[in-house]
């Protein structure tokens, strides 16, 4: 589906310098990436905004010409066959919309039916399907810029698979929605995936998105492609800590836990990170309501930007 080999992407950056003079410097967004996507899978590129995701899927989607290297998308190149390559690809970004502004949702789903030239039966069968999946019924009549951001990205993942695409490319389609919304996008892209057999490629900073979605992920950071793996294996590898935010009835010194320690200790909350190979929530939680009354905990996740620090961590030199 996706192939690329040795893909670099360069900027010019023109900086001041004194009243007249302008420096000229070069920075390279997309360093050296290599990597493949087969059909069917579902793929999670990872990064810290700036490492070089939206970039990559630019050039993979036609939008940006690669300063060097080979791309090939469903055996086309993107930027020399971008009207055919438009065809046969759904795209969402999540800070850009498909959708026309002004008009109802159900209006924008028409003009895309003649935009792509699509058989009006597939047209009508898939947007009966995809409407009852992602509860738009009522909201079809409703102009696009009236749209909670959770109602705009589930007509926005309409719009991009209404043509029957064998490849949809999502860029951060999950961000700034809230629980219910993030979980309705997920569930809607797996039975996708299963059911038709769409590739997909999703670029996002939120390892929790590539959790719940995809078996295999690549890191990038700083232009270069630093890991592509198994999720399991990477979370087993890098993302052993957890830690649990806890806020006791009252203010109370650092807690001495032999399930886990605390890092941090704001009057009545305390932050304590624990070893998930060792220990589980549950004992650290447990050790947590026996020793003070607890008035309300989380559990959170390791930010990207950490796990990406301790890969290179492990592969610098002793």
């Amino acid at each position: 589906m996706i192939r690329l080999a040795g893909v670099d992407k360069t900027y010019v950056v023109r900086t001041k310098a004194g009243r007249l003079r302008r420096l000229r410097r070069e920075v390279r967004a997309v360093d050296d990436v290599s990597f493949t996507v087969d059909a069917g899978e579902m793929v999670g590129y990872l990064g810290p905004n700036g490492a070089g995701k939206s970039t990559t899927i630019k050039m993979i989607t036609g939008i940006l010409t690669p300063t060097s290297g080979e791309i090939s998308v469903l055996g086309l190149t993107p930027t020399a066959q971008r009207r055919e390559l438009t065809r046969q690809i759904g795209v969402v970004f999540g800070q850009r919309s498909q959708l026309w502004w002004d008009l109802p949702l159900v209006d924008s789903f028409e003009l895309l039916h003649h935009v792509y030239r699509t058989d009006r039966a597939r047209h009508d069968h898939n947007l009966a399907e995809f409407v009852e999946r992602l509860d738009l019924g009522e909201f079809l009549d409703v102009p696009v810029r009236q749209l909670s951001l959770g109602q705009r990205m589930r007509g926005e993942l309409t719009a991009a698979l209404l043509h029957d695409p064998a490849l949809v490319v999502l860029d951060e389609p999950t961000i700034g929605l809230d629980v219910v919304s993030k979980f309705a996008v997920r569930r809607f892209l797996q039975d996708t995936n299963r059911e038709r057999g769409t590739t997909v490629l999703l670029t996002t900073h939120d390892l929790d998105d590539v959790e719940h979605l995809c078996q295999r992920m690549l890191i990038i950071d700083r232009g270069r492609v630093l890991l592509d793996g198994d999720v399991a294996q990477f979370k087993a590898e890098h993302g052993t800590e957890r830690t649990v935010v806890v806020d006791f009835d009252r203010e109370v010194s650092p807690l001495r836990l032999s399930t886990g320690e605390v890092v941090r200790h704001d009057g009545p909350r305390q932050w304590i990170r624990f070893d998930r190979r060792r220990t589980t929530a549950a004992e650290v939680i447990a050790e947590l309501t026996a020793a003070h009354p607890v008035r309300d905990l989380a559990i959170e996740e390791p930010e990207i930007e950490d796990l990406i620090r301790r890969i290179y961590d492990s592969r610098s030199p002793p």
